[in-house]
């Protein structure tokens, strides 16, 4: 292989153990196995080769793939999604909140990414902002309003760091940064999202509060958080897919010639 199309053509089938016709046009993006075990609930989808790192499953014109965790891994789908260019890309993850504001439970409809995770810097310049495709957050917000439920809109700082709660040096450095969530994927993916002309946007679930010591996410916070709203939350990621699919509307709001 010495072609960049060659190289993710043959990894995108080697991650998620299926050939690149599997894929459809409108992919929904996770952090977590039970997203896409409730995806298949959802949408009666058969569940093969879900041995592979990435397990990835495709049903009424959507695919939903669990890429892991991580900035590294973040930009590895978006390279590999190159090779059969989605015309959409979904992220549902979860992040902590910053604000005093957000409770769990509550959605964040990031406007921007804050590019703190260092991965990206080998795609962009620092200087470049990290941003969601309009359109596709716009098909969000209204898959949220029909499913009567609220939100806040904001940008999201994205680390490389895991474990930072007990560093309040750090944790004063975020809420400078006004920003309304911690993540460690979201900007990452906007910015190779843009570098590969992929459209993607993201929803955030509020899963934990680690700006306090009370809030920091423990097996049984999480539980909760994924029993009372998960379902939720991939149901309106599908919502949202559909809303384009139906429209047939573009989501290519960003300058990709360069």
């Amino acid at each position: 292989m010495k072609i960049r199309e060659e190289i993710v053509g043959n990894w995108l089938q080697r991650y998620t153990g299926h050939p690149l016709s599997y894929f459809s046009e409108h992919v929904l993006l996770t952090n977590f196995n039970h997203y896409v075990d409730l995806f298949c609930e959802m949408t009666g989808a058969e569940t093969i080769g879900f041995d592979a790192n990435f397990r990835a499953v495709t049903a009424d014109g959507i695919t939903m793939i669990n890429f892991g965790i991580g900035s590294p891994n973040a930009a590895l789908i978006m390279d590999l999604l190159s090779a059969v260019k989605p015309k959409a890309c979904l992220f549902l993850g979860k992040c902590g909140g910053i604000s005093d504001k957000t409770q769990l439970g509550d959605y964040i409809l990031p406007l921007a990414g804050i590019r703190g995770e260092g991965t990206s810097n080998d795609y962009f310049p620092p200087e470049v902002p990290a941003l969601p495709a309009f359109m596709l957050q716009r098909a969000v917000s209204t898959a949220l309003r029909n499913n009567g439920q609220d939100y806040w809109t904001g940008t999201i700082y994205t680390t490389n760091r895991r474990v930072w709660e007990h560093d309040e040096k750090f944790k004063n450095y975020l809420r400078e940064t006004r920003a309304m969530g911690v993540d460690m994927e979201t900007a990452t993916l906007f910015s190779c999202g843009f570098y590969n002309h992929i459209p993607t946007g993201a929803l955030l679930l509020v899963s934990d509060n680690p700006m306090v010591p009370e809030g920091i996410k423990t097996s049984a916070s999480d539980r909760q958080v994924t029993q009372n709203f998960a379902r939720t939350h991939v149901s309106i990621g599908i919502e949202a897919m559909k809303l384009i699919i139906g429209r047939r509307s573009t989501v290519r709001h960003l300058k990709y010639d360069w």
